[in-house]
């Protein structure tokens, strides 16, 4: 395949008259599946790349660009990991495919290493992709080709873009369309082509075909006055601008990465969330500019990313709209936004690929498409759970019933935490719902104790225990209902650190336990012991309640006096070996010296004088080390004193 001197829109009218659609390649996978045929056999030699499936050049310089382009670079990538080269209208459904296009690789060495990040992340990303199950409705059609291939005969074939043509326009219909893009306009059609990536942006309104008046002045014209002819291709506007907002060798804005990992701090950061802004405005202020030229165009090729997408037609007052028919994307990978990759797209879309093939040939590729699309594979069985015991569905209840769970629900939460005085308000109000206090805590709750005083106790709440043993008399006698055991054997009750240390072990297991063995801490069982003191008569206590022995005040009383002269003789001890050491202390000092001789009365009021508050006047060594503030403080005390003298002396006068 190779790029043609034809324009796309004045294309001879001979040539016209000869092509026929190449409806293969155009038409659907057949449905039913063709058996595999042997593989095409792959061109080499000197001019042909035995990594991209045998293709051929024409000569040196278009072999050396194959090198370089992402296609081989992306198949020799994947070969290396194992997998297998694609063709180029696969790699460009791809690039198509992935969320943004390569950047492509420019003269310059940045550029290169920026197309090697992105054939990289191509590579990567489809290689997740292949990891996923394939859509049954992938496989059922070929993909579409980006070129629409028409026949000349004998050998000639040439290829125009889809993009060209109106969109959801039938394999049928793309030799009539083809035949209305010769017709010439009045003003000629204009194109408008956008791209930003990375922070570059590239604009340009460009006219792709000459208007009818140009056409009519070179007829005129004819052989008396050779004018310059008007190029098919002029570019009428053109902008290209750059912003900061992707951090070199990383990929992705920063939008995108705060979005991900939350916002960074960095200044590089801010700097790059400035840049993307900024470069939103502008692009939006060069669209207002261009607006009335744009809505003259024809088609509208943008390339972004599906986030820079929204500069274009997500705000207020958008020049150009989401759902507009003339929106395009390019078919085909693009390079950094520049003006020269614009020109270069402008000529790749308008510029008629021709190749000169013969029937068998032809055939040849026919079948070799064929086999190389993806069979579709047999539904998987759809797994049935295994047919087992059915489980009895919950009855459903009636409101009787349900106003029933919902008051045992409140009733059971209100002992779990304690609260004594609402508790006595609903009980003395719902006590004949219930049945009475000793009335067995439904299986739904899915408590595992029987009754209120056995929850109680369980829960460690002091206050209500004594409230049930007490004011409303509840039996502390009643076994724990064993509800189920678990597979090893142990009892669901047996939970370790629940039964009491005071209850005897041979009767604190399985179902004999009662109320006091479930009691977690001494202050419970204490309660029931005092309530066993208080009233012998009213249950078997010590015999079927488990309860190892009473609490009556008058023991309360001995142990509360033990625990006083306990600590007393604690404090004695301590106050007795406080005196050892401190004589001990006075033993090991040395022989004090003589007592110097008594001072005089002078110097006693001297010294005195000195020891006052703030000194004397004189006193240096009393005012080192303070603050002024403190300073000030006690010359203000002297001199109040020194006034309180002289009044006192002029009243003795």
């Amino acid at each position: 395949m190779q790029t043609s001197q034809y324009h796309v829109f004045s294309l001879p009218k001979d040539l016209l008259d000869s092509l026929t659609p190449r409806k293969l390649v155009n038409q659907p996978r057949p449905p039913t599946p063709t058996p595999e045929p042997p593989l095409p056999v792959v061109a080499s030699g000197q001019r042909a790349c035995n990594i991209c499936l045998g293709i051929t050049f024409r000569d040196v310089d278009e072999q050396r660009n194959h090198f370089k382009s992402d296609w081989h670079r992306y198949n020799v990538k994947t070969r290396l990991n194992g997998g297998n080269s694609v063709t180029e209208a696969a790699f460009n459904q791809l690039v198509e495919g992935l969320e943004d296009s390569l950047s492509g690789s420019a003269s310059s060495d940045d550029d290169d290493d920026d197309s090697d990040d992105a054939v990289n992340a191509l590579v990567k990303k489809t290689g997740r992709l292949t990891t996923r199950p394939p859509s049954p409705e992938s496989e059922r059609r070929a993909p579409l080709a980006p070129l629409i291939w028409f026949h000349s005969p004998p050998s000639t074939q040439i290829g125009i873009y889809r993009m060209l043509f109106p969109l959801k326009t039938e394999p049928s219909d793309y030799l009539q369309e083809l035949m209305e893009l010769q017709a010439s306009r009045q003003e000629g059609r204009t194109w408008a082509m956008f791209m930003v990536a990375g922070g570059h942006f590239a604009g340009a309104v460009a006219r792709v075909s000459r208007g009818e008046e140009d056409e009519e002045d070179q007829s005129k014209t004819g052989k008396k006055k050779q004018k310059k002819q008007k190029p098919d291709i002029e570019v009428l506007l053109h902008k290209t601008f750059h912003r900061y907002t992707t951090r070199r060798k990383q990929g992705g804005s920063q939008s995108v990465n705060d979005n991900a990992k939350g916002p960074a701090k960095s200044a590089g950061a801010q700097l790059r969330r400035y840049g993307e802004q900024a470069l939103r405005e502008d692009i939006r202020n060069l669209l207002s500019e261009w607006a009335e030229d744009i809505h003259d165009c024809e088609r509208i090729w943008i390339r972004a990313s599906t986030a820079n997408k929204r500069i274009f037609y997500d705000y207020d007052e958008a020049v150009i709209q989401k759902g507009d028919e003339r929106l395009r994307g390019f078919p085909f990978p693009t390079r950094r936004p520049t003006q020269s990759e614009i020109t270069r797209c402008l000529a790749e879309l308008t510029r008629v690929k021709i190749s000169h093939f013969t029937e068998d040939q032809l055939r040849e590729q026919d079948e070799a498409h064929l086999a190389s699309l993806p069979k579709p594979k047999p539904a998987p069985p759809v797994p049935t759970a295994p047919v087992g015991p059915e489980k009895p569905q919950a009855p459903k209840l009636t409101p009787e019933e349900e106003a029933l769970r919902e008051k045992w629900t409140r009733l059971l939460e209100m002992v779990t935490r304690g609260r004594v005085e609402p508790l006595k308000v609903f009980w003395e109000r719902e006590e004949a719902t219930f049945g009475g206090i000793d009335a067995p805590i439904p299986e739904w709750s899915g408590e595992r104790v029987s009754t209120l005083l056995q929850l109680a106790a369980r829960t460690g709440q002091a206050e209500v225990v004594q409230w049930l043993l007490e004011g409303v008399r509840a039996d502390p006698t009643i076994p724990v209902t064993v509800i189920s055991k678990p597979a090893n054997g142990d009892d669901v009750e047996n939970d370790g650190g629940n039964a009491s240390d005071a209850a005897d072990p041979a009767r604190a297991t399985g179902s004999n336990r009662t109320a006091y063995d479930l009691a977690k801490s001494k202050a419970i069982r204490d309660v029931f012991r005092r309530c066993a003191a208080a009233h012998p008569d009213q249950w078997d206590w010590l015999g079927a309640g488990h309860i190892p022995s009473v609490l009556s005040q008058e023991m309360e009383e001995g142990q509360d006096q033990k625990k006083k002269v306990r600590r007393k003789g604690l404090k004695d001890k301590v106050k007795e070996r406080e005196a050892k050491e401190k004589e001990r202390v006075r033993d090991a000092q040395p022989v004090a010296a003589p007592e110097a001789p008594a001072p005089s009365k002078a110097q006693t009021a001297v010294d005195s004088g000195s020891n006052r508050l703030g000194g004397s006047s004189g006193s240096a060594e009393a005012l080192a080390g303070l603050t002024p503030e403190m300073r000030m403080r006690l010359e203000r005390e002297r001199r109040a004193r020194a006034a309180e003298a002289r009044l006192r002396a002029l009243g003795g006068k």
